[in-house]
């Protein structure tokens, strides 16, 4: 969101109006790490001595990661900055910096001036930036070329020298954990989709996994810190999609125990095969699963958030199928049915 020579007043106002956002106040904690950033061309970052840099990018495209009919103005903000902060989470990292870029229609530049959609947006993104001290650095803006909005949101954190924690980790023995709770973010989506006018009032983060995920970013700090971990990936497109990326990094094979998977409350609502269709394959909980070796003591919870052991790591052979899951005495394969874009 450099200054531009072109004198769109559109532009300007709204660069103008996401500096004021990023500045007022400025999270205390990444001031030193943030040498320069709105208002030039480039942001300079001054990342920690002995510490490599992390870099993750994430969409979030109207129509397909919210909607501005339903969902409200400050959870579509929260969400798109959750998106990256969640990623650095997962390699146990600590965020320097987010660069925020959009591309609005027209309709909604406009209703920017009223201090509507777009503010809330931006108020929600700048809530959870402030609560997880991560200074907006930069960015773009351009015009949609269609009716939706487009976010990319860049994150850009920092991990010690080596010690960043992977998807590639995992061996055959270890016990494999998950923090949180699964499929409360499917559930509250099912809820949205059936009565979107009750969360379109919604205007506070609070107990909403999908509205108001929640990062967690003093977990895998403690992971990597700790050295409890020895692979660890978040819960964004599903728990069996991610556990099978994980598994694929690895080389190694899994096993789940249905009677072990922690069940958000929110799921009770749906019957008992969407239930288990929302904690397998729902996404978006943004939970972090992680291995750790046979050895180690993982502790009940880290940072408040609960911590549950959930199957075991195995060897794979090419004769059997990647992933298992056990129910009820009974072993059967586990496909990854979570999120995957261009399928």
């Amino acid at each position: 969101m450099a200054n531009r020579k072109k004198t769109d007043s559109g532009e300007l106002a709204l660069i103008a109006r996401v500096r004021a956002l990023a500045e007022a106040p400025a999270p205390s904690r990444n001031r030193g790490r943030l040498r320069l950033g709105i208002g030039d061309d480039c942001a300079i970052l001054r990342p920690p001595q002995g510490h490599e840099l992390l870099v993750t990018t994430d969409f979030s495209l109207e129509g397909r990661h919210f909607r501005r009919d339903s969902h409200p103005a400050h959870s579509a903000g929260h969400r798109t900055l959750a998106r990256g902060l969640s990623d650095i989470a997962a390699m146990g990292g600590r965020p320097l910096a987010a660069f925020l870029s959009l591309a609005l229609p027209k309709v909604v530049a406009r209703d920017a001036r009223d201090s509507s959609w777009l503010d809330g947006f931006l108020q929600g993104l700048m809530a959870l930036a402030r609560t997880t001290k991560v200074p907006l650095a930069g960015g773009d803006t351009s015009e949609a070329p269609g009716a939706e909005v487009l976010a990319d949101i860049v994150l850009v954190g920092s991990a010690p020298a080596g010690r960043a924690l992977t998807r590639s980790g995992a061996r055959p023995g270890d016990e494999i954990y998950c923090t949180g709770a699964l499929g409360g973010a499917a559930a509250e989506l099912a809820a949205l989709a059936a009565a979107p006018a009750r969360f379109r009032r919604a205007h506070a983060a609070g107990d909403h996994p999908h509205l108001f995920p929640r990062p967690r970013l003093t977990v895998g700090a403690a992971l990597l810190r700790r050295r409890l971990a020895s692979a660890c990936i978040d819960v964004s497109d599903g728990l069996s999609t991610d556990l099978a990326h994980l598994c694929e990094a690895s080389g190694v094979a899994a096993e789940l125990d249905v009677a072990l998977l922690p069940a958000h409350p929110l799921t009770a609502a749906l019957t008992p095969a969407k239930q288990m269709a929302a904690i397998l394959h729902g996404g978006e909980d943004y939970e972090l699963l992680f291995t750790a070796r046979p050895r180690v003591k993982i502790p009940r919870s880290l940072a408040g958030v609960p911590i549950t052991r959930i199957g075991r790591v195995l060897r794979f052979n090419k004769s059997r199928a990647r992933m298992t899951i056990l129910a009820e005495g009974t072993r059967f394969d586990l496909e990854p049915r979570g999120w995957e874009h261009l399928r």
